[in-house]
């Protein structure tokens, strides 16, 4: 089956990623949300580069769709329809257990006329961090809600340290509810690790954020 991917660059859609691959389905796209005003992918943060990087080292094209906020569902729509026209029959999700969350994916998925496969759904979520970990990924700590986690993990590259210290904290390892973000730059599928270079932290209210770009020589 071909299929696009809604890739956040995150360990949750690499992961959901790496089973579609795994069982022999072929990948058309890479549908990126970009936040138009701040030139940045929704949610993760991850600037035009750093995603053209991260595409031709997967080996799998960009789908890039800017939107503002208020048209997000239908700039979606639009990029999953595009997906649907390079052959895509399924959209794939990284999503794991919240229901609204996955309704919304369904819906955005039956305006464009593509089936819905959520690889990860009902997976306990420990087993899910613990899994892309033991697959190589390698996962660095892109943001995290200061009310959950401290500024400190940012840009540390995600181990099995980190997630004892998040379940010393009593966080959901998994960040399933916006805990914390990452940001996939190496592991199995990719031909090569993604070069990157650590800036400042970026402070957005509740949320923390590196500055993580791609390395020049």
């Amino acid at each position: 089956m071909k299929f696009v991917l809604s890739y956040s660059c995150g360990k949750d859609s690499t992961l959901a990623l790496h089973k579609m691959l795994e069982q022999g389905h072929e990948p058309v796209g890479l549908l990126v949300m970009v936040n138009q005003e701040a030139g940045r992918s929704w949610f993760h943060g991850v600037d035009p580069e750093l995603l053209e990087e991260i595409s031709r080292s997967l080996g799998i094209p960009l789908i890039p769709c800017p939107s503002t906020g208020e048209e997000y569902h239908l700039v979606m729509e639009e990029g999953l329809r595009r997906a649907k026209e390079l052959g895509a029959q399924a959209a794939v999700f990284g999503d794991i257990d919240i229901e609204e969350h996955a309704q919304w994916c369904r819906g955005r998925c039956e305006a464009a006329g593509l089936e819905g496969v959520f690889p990860l759904w009902q997976r306990d979520r420990k087993e899910n961090a613990r899994e892309i970990l033991a697959l190589g990924y390698q996962c660095v700590m892109k943001c995290v809600r200061n009310d959950a986690l401290p500024q400190e993990m940012l840009g540390k590259v995600l181990d099995d340290s980190l997630l004892r210290q998040m379940e010393s904290l009593g966080i959901d390892v998994c960040g399933e509810n916006g805990e914390y973000h990452t940001i996939v730059l190496g592991g199995p599928i990719f031909h090569t690790p993604v070069p990157y270079t650590c800036g400042e932290i970026l402070d957005f209210g509740n949320i923390s954020a590196m500055d993580i770009r791609l390395a020049k020589e």
